[in-house]
Formats: C-alpha cells, structure tokens, sequence
C-alpha cells in the first residue's frame, strides 16, 4: 500500500472476526473485552473498608492514641503472636491499642501499650471485646470493629494534651 491509497478490506478476512472484534481502516484488528473486577479476599466491601478507615483516624486523632486492627491468622499462640504485632510498631506500641481478630480461629486478642493501658483498663477492654464477638457471631464483622472502636474511644476519653 503506498501513501494515501485507501485500504481494500476483505470480506473473508472480515468474516474470520470474533465478537466484539473489528478491523480498522488501515487493517489493523481491534478488540473489545469485557474486563471484570478481580474477586477480593476481603471481607469487607468498600463502604465497611471506607467506615473502618474513617472510624480508625477519628478514633485516633480524638483520643491521641494509635489505634490499629488486623485481620487474619494469629498462629498457634494467639496472645503471643498478638503482642509481637504489638511490638513491631516500635516506639509508637506504648500509646497504641491493637485488635488483632483472626475469623477462622473464633479468636479475638486485644492488646493495649503502656499509656493505652493506663487510660482504658483491662475491664473496659474486656466489655469491648465482648461486644465485638457478639457482633461477630451475628456475622457483622465490620460494625463489631466499628462499635469495639467506639467503646474503647470512649474510654480512652480526649487527649488532653490537644485541648
């Protein structure tokens, strides 16, 4: 084909096309495929992803203390595997609250640093996790974080330091 020669199209060449196949002016075979989202192993859909995300910055900010969830299997030793987890947010650990859930070993473990500790005690983080497994049990993973949140939020009271 030489410059601005049209391009002859053949219908045999044409009929060869699957759907949602075409071929171009210049010859050229454009396809359209329908591209589907890939399955998430999450638990959560975006509004319950979105929501706990919101709740864990508010959560974070009102009180001053570094609130984190994680979400998966904890080991042979739960409380253990827990406290590393704890542990390896390094210097922040002694004003952080972690939920650690893992679904598949019916297994909540909550685990508070030093500063954490002193202002939400060991009875109010107990109420919180007996709420959260209640939720659990009633198949609302994410409003049994969310309302684990709030209670221990609560309890933690406004970080003084920020008044």
């Amino acid at each position: 084909m030489g410059t601005g020669e049209v391009a002859q199209r053949s219908a045999e060449a044409d009929a060869e096309l699957g759907y949602g196949e075409a071929r171009t002016v210049t010859g050229r075979v454009s396809v359209a495929k329908r591209v589907l989202p890939e399955e998430s192993d999450s638990p959560f859909g975006h509004n319950e992803l979105a929501r706990l995300d919101e709740a864990l910055t508010l959560t974070t900010r009102a009180t001053g203390l570094d609130f984190s969830i994680y979400l998966g299997g904890l080991g042979e030793n739960t409380r253990r595997q827990a406290e590393e987890l704890h542990a390896s947010l390094g210097a922040r650990a002694t004003d952080s609250v972690l939920i650690a859930v893992s679904p598949e070993q019916r297994v909540v473990e909550l685990v508070t640093g030093e500063e954490a500790g002193r202002r939400i005690p060991d009875r109010s983080c107990k109420l919180a996790v007996m709420s959260m497994v209640a939720s659990f049990k009633e198949g609302d993973l994410a409003g049994g974080l969310l309302d684990g949140l709030r209670m221990l939020s609560d309890q933690a009271g406004v970080d003084i330091q920020r008044d």
